[in-house]
């Protein structure tokens, strides 16, 4: 049965530079926004901001919704729904830097749209650039655009 994986990524752009994480994966250092999986019981925009601080020790706030983004791994069928965010760059968390972050973060790195380009060969999907580009082409939405209903609702007396 196929499943998608439901992930989330923040795109945070500060002075022209975009906050990355240099991950190790099969001994290969990729670049990938601060990104990760939707746990069981929270909701995509509280996942976006856990993520990034467990991979940059940034806190972040979404603010707007960018986008949802399907990308399906080639010759495979394991297929990721991204859904990114903009948001408010809060303070940096010194003590998760030190040896803290998510397994397999080496360093969050701050890299224009060009040094982007130059380090294509390291991307970890095609979604990093597009989600550069479509930030930078102002794309976005309010939040309320996202909805959670995962607490039973009583309709006449049934649960829906």
């Amino acid at each position: 049965m196929w499943k998608p994986n439901a992930t989330v990524a923040a795109v945070i752009e500060q002075g022209g530079r975009f906050l990355m994480v240099e991950e190790r994966i099969n001994g290969e250092i990729k670049l990938n926004q601060p990104a990760g999986h939707v746990e069981f019981g929270e909701s995509i925009a509280a996942a976006c901001a856990r993520e990034t601080r467990e991979e940059t020790a940034y806190h972040f706030t979404p603010t707007a919704f960018q986008g949802l983004y399907q990308w399906t791994v080639p010759g495979t069928d394991l297929t990721y729904l991204r859904f990114a965010f903009t948001g408010e760059l809060g303070e940096h968390d010194e003590s998760l830097v030190l040896g803290l972050l998510d397994e397999g973060i080496e360093a969050a790195v701050w890299l224009t749209r060009d040094e982007l380009v130059a380090r294509r060969e390291q991307h970890r999907s095609p979604l990093i650039l597009a989600c550069v580009d479509d930030y930078l082409a102002g794309k976005s939405y309010p939040l309320a655009v996202l909805q959670t209903f995962d607490e039973i609702q009583k309709f006449d007396g049934l649960a829906k």
